[in-house]
């Protein structure tokens, strides 16, 4: 990648020149592909069954090249753990008698053993899991909600065929390549939230019925039970979309609004209680106490002291707290953030459509972009509190981004617009078409020129290995894993499901064989092995104490 502040990339420039030498194709199919697309573009339902179909479709055709994709990243694994426990029809598991074995990233141990993620995400995995089989299957299913929820969404900010157009290009940017649809660790189900919200806002205002409210209620619901600090933003943005005299129009519509997110403030409230034993605290906020993962610029007292920190939780807690807590350069340190964060943002575009952008600017003279503006302000500079980003933070404006290409390419000359979205269908047929012979020489020359590789060519190799070896081995087990002083400790491998007595492999940290000799004790039933991840390949065998 180029050094440069989008991250506009060398592929960028590879597939441009490839756009614009084949561009004079897209100016004479537009007699043809115009009249059918303005026809289904009138069309609602059929509209938001194609955007849902496309993405969903283009994914499996590559299934066979790149399967459903396996867990790596340790918040993965803590949307997986959520969903289970779901499986299990409870929010929170009861904590085990021997949980320091079990200690992990992203996963509470006390006072309950579960994830410290809030629960709507993990709700789309078990859904995929208990209607398909699959986890992943609530993955597909949440990006096809978003690329038809987008279609809805613009369909309240322009005029039906513009509306598809953007549907389209959401489709083509987040689907089967995206890290959203090739992974667990969410973004679809935010952005489908915030569809939800940001299509209601225009038709409300418009003097829309009963159901809009409803619809705005839904997507808050799901942005609370999803991300509940970005759901602060997003009732910001509705109190400003009605700033200029509505208020009228805000209340009635928040009433009905209201109706609909009560369910989602019990679930949290419950999920609260059942996991950190307190109405008001949520899981997150305890395992970063607990664990001392950094907070943005000050950390609070402890605010529930459910037990005693070790050592060297103590330690890391206070060295983030004397690192994050200066005041002296915490401005400084915001505002260098912010800017390194700029290139981010490069996830929310295709290449071309940085072309249309500058147009956007045409269509502040009204309000309502003007608050596009003022709301992706929120989000980013409310996230930018946070010291670590991910583009699935502020995925509820993901929709909004979508609006303002498609705002710009309106504001375009038609012949124009049309090239710019013609050369965005290029640039992902290019890439789908690398990954479609992912084995031949020119994909393997070209791909690592790929800006945003999401799409199983970084999946765990050395994961699946050792799953497969494992599942070569008959009847319960039980995997000490033994890591050496050099060990990167991201590269974490004790994950458990939500019932680890109950489950066939049960992972523990070796924590040295006095200690270990309780956990067999414990399961006197499984067959016990050792794992050395560190070695390379990594190493899986029958268990043996540490040699002092």
């Amino acid at each position: 990648m180029l050094d440069n502040p989008i991250g506009f990339g060398a592929s960028d420039f590879i597939e441009l020149i490839l756009a614009v030498l084949l561009s004079p194709l897209a100016l004479a199919w537009r007699p043809w592909l115009e009249p059918p697309a303005r026809k289904l573009a009138e069309r609602t339902v059929w509209s938001m069954a194609a955007l849902a179909a496309l993405p969903v479709a283009l994914r499996l055709a590559i299934l066979g090249r790149h399967p459903a994709p396996s867990p790596d990243i340790y918040d993965e694994f803590g949307h997986l753990l959520a969903a289970d426990t779901l499986l299990h029809f409870r929010l929170a598991n009861p904590p085990h008698p021997l949980h320091q074995f079990f200690e992990t990233f992203y996963v509470l141990q006390e006072p309950s053993y579960s994830s410290i993620y809030a629960a709507g995400q993990g709700m789309a995995l078990a859904f995929g899991r208990l209607i398909f089989g699959h986890p992943w299957a609530g993955v597909v299913v949440s990006v096809a909600a978003f690329c038809s929820l987008c279609y809805w969404m613009l369909r309240g900010w322009t005029t039906p065929g513009w509306a598809l157009t953007g549907g389209l290009l959401a489709a083509l940017e987040f689907g089967p390549l995206n890290e959203w649809m090739n992974g667990y660790w969410g973004g679809a189900v935010s952005a489908a939230a915030g569809c939800l919200v940001f299509g209601s806002l225009p038709r409300l205002r418009a003097g829309g019925r009963t159901r809009d409210s409803v619809w705005l209620g839904l997507g808050l619901a799901i942005g609370l039970v999803t991300r509940p600090y970005e759901s602060i933003f997003l009732l910001l943005s509705v109190g400003l979309f009605f700033a200029r005299g509505e208020l009228r129009t805000l209340a009635r519509a928040l009433a009905v609004a209201a109706l609909v997110v009560v369910p989602a403030i019990a679930i949290t409230l419950v999920q609260n209680k059942q996991a950190t034993g307190r109405w008001t605290t949520l899981p997150y906020a305890l395992a970063r106490y607990q664990y001392g993962v950094p907070a943005a610029f000050t950390v609070a007292p402890n605010p529930i002291p459910h037990r005693e920190l070790t050592p060297q939780q103590e330690t890391s807690y206070r060295s983030q707290v004397s690192y994050h807590g200066e005041a002296t350069d915490t401005l400084a340190r915001f505002f260098e953030r912010l800017e390194y964060r700029v290139r981010f943002y490069r996830f929310f575009f295709f290449p071309p459509q940085y072309l249309a952008l500058p147009f956007f600017l045409a269509a502040l003279r009204e309000y309502r972009f003007v608050w596009v503006l003022l709301t992706l302000a929120i989000f980013g500079l409310g996230a930018n509190f946070y010291p670590f980003f991910f583009p699935h933070y502020i995925a509820a404006v993901t929709c909004l981004f979508v609006l303002m290409s498609v705002t710009g390419l309106k504001r375009l000359n038609p012949a124009a617009a049309v090239l710019v979205v013609f050369l965005c269908v290029v640039h992902f047929v290019f890439w789908y078409g690398l990954h479609v012979f992912d084995d031949k020489e020119f994909s393997l020359a070209l791909r690592r020129y790929e800006t945003w590789d999401a799409i199983n060519h970084t999946n765990p190799e050395r994961r699946i290995l050792v799953s497969r070896e494992l599942a070569e081995v008959p009847g319960k087990l039980l995997v000490f894993v033994r890591y050496t002083r050099q060990h990167i400790f991201q590269d974490e491998w004790v994950y458990n499901a939500a019932d680890i007595d109950g489950a066939r492999i049960v992972w523990a940290r070796d924590l040295g064989e006095p200690e270990n000799e309780k956990l067999r004790r414990y399961y006197p039933d499984r067959a016990v092995m050792l794992l050395e991840p560190d070695v390379r390949p990594p190493r899986l065998g029958p268990y043996e104490p540490e040699v002092p």
